[in-house]
């Protein structure tokens, strides 16, 4: 496995976060207009641009 640097794991994990399906409380207090999260992905389809994180020398 590839060393990654503690910049590209914290945008990483933030990816993965953002990737999750809304709540049911959200859905349920809204009455049901917020179903979907636009900010889902995946992990096959819609690759990350991960060669742009790279810290500058």
């Amino acid at each position: 496995m590839a060393k990654n640097s503690l910049t590209t794991k914290m945008r990483l994990s933030k990816k993965t976060r953002q990737n999750r399906r809304v709540p049911n409380f959200a859905i349920v207090k809204s009455g049901r207009k917020v179903t979907r999260n636009p900010k889902t992905r995946n992990w096959r389809r819609d690759k990350l641009n991960t060669r742009n994180w790279r810290e500058r020398k």
